[in-house]
Formats: structure tokens, C-alpha cells, sequence
């Protein structure tokens, strides 16, 4: 069994990161951290999880204890807080999951000028951007996985095999994505209290949220060129779910809705995690609901021949605790799917 530790385990990527390693054959979670919640029990935090793990407390973040105890790492902790915590658990010998955003740029300048000054920027480098559908084979040698973030997962997996195939062009692209609350997190915010977002619909951070870089970087690697995207954010008043709608000019006015789906099926056909939809159906958050699976469909606009990606997750499981353990299972020689198999919830 592989022994996994969870630090920073008090918010929903916590809570979804146990709820689906439940059900994973091959592990044992043998340490959940908060400075907060420390003593307390898991089921009393997350009363969800009764009868699930009984016995296992939360306790503070002491790196030589979980080192002693454990494998692998997941570290769910703010953005910033991470570069503090994963140098010392990679020194001890773990490997590690980052769930934040601290390690998914490449370039240091670039998270700088974002997010702030970078405490480990020697392990910017060694970092592999998690996202198994481009990434799989790099993520199989890795120490340190960079899990993507839940809007740039939404945006690069619709986009990238299209601009490797040179099938779209690389400039223009519009990226105009909605998101359940709980991408949020589960800090009290004025902002996400429920007479706040119940029946509104807004956008937020115009034009400068934080995602746009890390969506920029790995679509100039796909493009081969340099891509400056706009990227408007939306909050949904649901819990979970990214629906995104992406708008991009066709390289060649004759290529249909049919080639785009022949395209991204067969760049998809053995990603078992990527569901492209027939021509004529749309993703929706609802069916995708509690599941690591991202729906895909598309239509070309004949008037005005510009392509028209839709793309669907749950935020907090491909978004971010079920793309980590797929990203483990990767790291780890697991099957990609263990523990990940289960149909969506709906209604």
C-alpha cells in the first residue's frame, strides 16, 4: 500500500482528495494536516466521511513526522504557502502533488509578476505540469507534478490538439469560462455567502485573473508560438462545475464541424478521462458532476467561420483532487483510472 499524506487538508481539495482516495485500492492515507483544525477528527470536520476514517485526526504540518510515515505528498495549501513546504518533503525523499499554483509556471519572471516573489525557484525546472493527457510520460518520471489549475484544465484540453494540428490559429482566441462557488474555497467570503450569488451571475478579475499566464504557457508550447489569450471568469451560483466557452478563427475557412471532432477524437481515442461529444450535443456541468471526466463539443459557426469549443469538469475533482490522483497514479505505476472510474452524479 502507498502511504500518502495530505497537507493543507481542511478545504473542499482536502475533503475531495479523501472522498475519492476511498475508493482507491492501493493507498492509505496515514496524515491529514491543518494548523487550524489540529485534534480534531476528519468525520467531525467532514461529517460525509463518517465511518470512512475512523480514527485519522488532523494534526499540524511537522515535515520529519509525515517524512517518516509517508510516500507521497499531496500539498492542498494557498498559493505562496507551498514553495515553504515542498523543498523540505523532496529533500526528505517524498514525492510530491502540488495542488497550487507556485510551481506550474515555468518561468520565474512570469509567476512574479502574477503571484510574488519565488522562495524555490531552482525546483521551477524539475516541476511537471500535471495535466496526464499532454503530459503522461513525464509525469510517470516525476518527483515534483504541478496539478493544473480547474479553468486552465478547462481551456488547454479543448485547445491544445487543435493548435498542434495547426488547426486554429494562435492568435485571437477568446477564453470566457463559468465556475461553481466552491472554486472559491471554503474560507468565509462576503463575496460567496449564499444571498450573495444566489440567482445573480457576474464576472470577476477582468482581465487579470491568475490563470491567464499558466493557460498562455502551455498554449504556446502546443501552438509553437507565443499565445496572448483574453480571459474573462465567471461566477455560477452552483457548487461545482467549469463550463467553458472558447471562440477561435479556423487556419483553413473550409474545415468543418466534423474535422474538429475527427481531430480531437482521434488526439484523444486512448485518454480515457476526455469525452468528445457528437456533433449537435454540448457539455454540461450536470453531467459531469463529482467525476474526472472533462466533456468536449464544438460547432463551426458557417457565418462566421469561427470555431466554437465547449468544454465541462468538475471543478474540484479534474479541476484539482481527481486530476492529483490521477497524477499519482501516474507517479506511482497505478493504473491511470484507479480509483477514478465512477459515472458522474446526476441529477
Amino acid at each position: 500500500m502507498l502511504k500518502v499524506a495530505i497537507i493543507g487538508g481542511s478545504g473542499y481539495t482536502g475533503l475531495e482528495l479523501l472522498r475519492v482516495l476511498r475508493r482507491h485500492g492501493q493507498v492509505q492515507v496515514v496524515a491529514v494536516t491543518s494548523r487550524k483544525e489540529a485534534g480534531l477528527s476528519v468525520e467531525s470536520l467532514f461529517p460525509s466521511l463518517t465511518g470512512l476514517f475512523s480514527g485519522l485526526n488532523f494534526e499540524e504540518p511537522d515535515i520529519t513526522s509525515i517524512a517518516k510515515r509517508s510516500e507521497l505528498v499531496f500539498t492542498a495549501v494557498p498559493h505562496e504557502a507551498a514553495m515553504a513546504v515542498v523543498p523540505d518533503l523532496l529533500q526528505a525523499g517524498l514525492k510530491v502533488i502540488d495542488l497550487s499554483a507556485d510551481f506550474r509556471i515555468h518561468d520565474q519572471a512570469v509567476y512574479e509578476a502574477w503571484y510574488s516573489a519565488h522562495k524555490a525557484p531552482q525546483y521551477l525546472a524539475a516541476a511537471v505540469y500535471g495535466l496526464p493527457e499532454l503530459y503522461a510520460r513525464q509525469i510517470s518520471n516525476a518527483r515534483l507534478t504541478a496539478n493544473p489549475g480547474c479553468y486552465p484544465t478547462s481551456a488547454i484540453l479543448p485547445l491544445a490538439p487543435l493548435l498542434k494540428q495547426r488547426m486554429i490559429q494562435h492568435h485571437g482566441i477568446i477564453v470566457d469560462s463559468k465556475s461553481g462557488t466552491s472554486g472559491a474555497g471554503r474560507s468565509p467570503s462576503m463575496t460567496t455567502l449564499f444571498c450573495e450569488v444566489n440567482e445573480g451571475f457576474c464576472a470577476y478579475k477582468v482581465g487579470q485573473h491568475r490563470h491567464t499566464p499558466e493557460i498562455e504557457q502551455e498554449l504556446s508550447i502546443a501552438a509553437g508560438a507565443q499565445v496572448t489569450i483574453n480571459f474573462t471568469p465567471h461566477l455560477l451560483p452552483v457548487s461545482r462545475g467549469i463550463l467553458t466557452t472558447i471562440y477561435a478563427d479556423l487556419t483553413d475557412q473550409n474545415t468543418s464541424t466534423e474535422d474538429i471532432l475527427a481531430a480531437l477524437r482521434g488526439f484523444y481515442a486512448d485518454k480515457p478521462f476526455v469525452r468528445i461529444l457528437p456533433k449537435g450535443t454540448f457539455p454540461n456541468v450536470l453531467r459531469v458532476r463529482g467525476s474526472n471526466y472533462c466533456d468536449i463539443g464544438c460547432k463551426v459557426d458557417v457565418r462566421t467561420r469561427r470555431l466554437i469549443l465547449i468544454s465541462a469538469i468538475d471543478n474540484l475533482v479534474k479541476g484539482a483532487s481527481g486530476q492529483a490522483i490521477q497524477n499519482m497514479n501516474l507517479m506511482c505505476g497505478f493504473p491511470e483510472t484507479e480509483g477514478l472510474l465512477q459515472a458522474p452524479l446526476y441529477p
